[in-house]
């Protein structure tokens, strides 16, 4: 009960936000979630000992949302240079190693970017172009959750997650991308069915992905959820995980829709 009250209030809160926010508050508020979303992931690199140097990090993972956000955007090479620039300085003079200076140096390109870019895509497309995405992503992990469970035989990656089934995927594969294929037209008008089916391949696919990272992150930690802050669902990066992965791909397809 706990879980389903938890997942009814974030589906409101969500839909409040696209529905009622303006664009300085959604970006505000994507900054926030991004913020949180890069504490956690911070906290499962180095969990059982304390993080080092965690609000540099966190500032650049919102410095990123925030530039990506925006509709004028300057070069995205100066974000690359302050970011290669903090990853010296963690390797030459804070004592961190190579592997543990890049995993952190991931987190705006891994958080912040496609946060950013969920609000490029309601600035650029509209509310209607969000909830499109977020729905497609719905109906996917929906889908391979009961087609695994009622069809599912061969694990999809054993390793990282046992209940993920090849069928479930394919499952979210094939369902996700009549449901793009047939709500898409209506609530975008300039859509091709073509180019939405490669379109609900891609955000599935990488959905997926995104999700078995996340849960290779914690599997390699040794923790079941990236933090508690949602009752019954653990933390914000377990319930964005194919979101981060799956939005880059709807942003490139609305950007070069305009």
């Amino acid at each position: 009960m706990t879980r389903l009250l938890s997942g009814v209030a974030l589906g409101a809160a969500a839909l409040a936000a696209i529905l009622f926010l303006s664009p300085l508050g959604l970006r505000l508020l994507a900054c926030l979630v991004a913020a949180l979303a890069a504490r956690e992931y911070i906290g499962v690199l180095h969990h059982n000992r304390r993080p080092p140097h965690v609000i540099p990090v966190i500032l650049l993972v919102v410095v990123t949302c925030w530039w990506v956000s925006a509709t004028a955007r300057g070069d995205v090479l100066a974000l690359l240079l302050i970011g290669l620039s903090w990853l010296a300085a963690e390797v030459l003079f804070l004592g961190l190693t190579v592997d543990q200076a890049a995993a952190r140096f991931l987190a705006p390109w891994y958080i912040g970017m496609p946060l950013g870019m969920l609000v490029a895509i309601q600035t650029t497309g509209g509310r209607v172009a969000t909830l499109l995405l977020l729905a497609t992503i719905v109906v996917s992990d929906s889908a391979q959750f009961y087609t695994g469970r009622l069809l599912g035989r061969r694990p999809l990656a054993p390793a990282i997650s046992p209940k993920k089934t090849i069928e479930g995927a394919i499952g979210g594969v094939v369902l996700a991308t009549l449901f793009i294929v047939s709500v898409g037209p209506p609530l975008l008008p300039a859509a091709r069915r073509l180019p939405l089916a490669l379109l609900g391949v891609a955000i599935v696919a990488l959905g997926i992905c995104g999700d078995l990272f996340e849960s290779r992150l914690k599997r390699i930690a040794g923790v079941k959820d990236s933090s508690r802050i949602i009752p019954g669902h653990g933390g914000i990066l377990d319930r964005i995980d194919a979101l981060l992965f799956a939005t880059p791909a709807f942003y490139l397809y609305i950007q070069a829709g305009t």
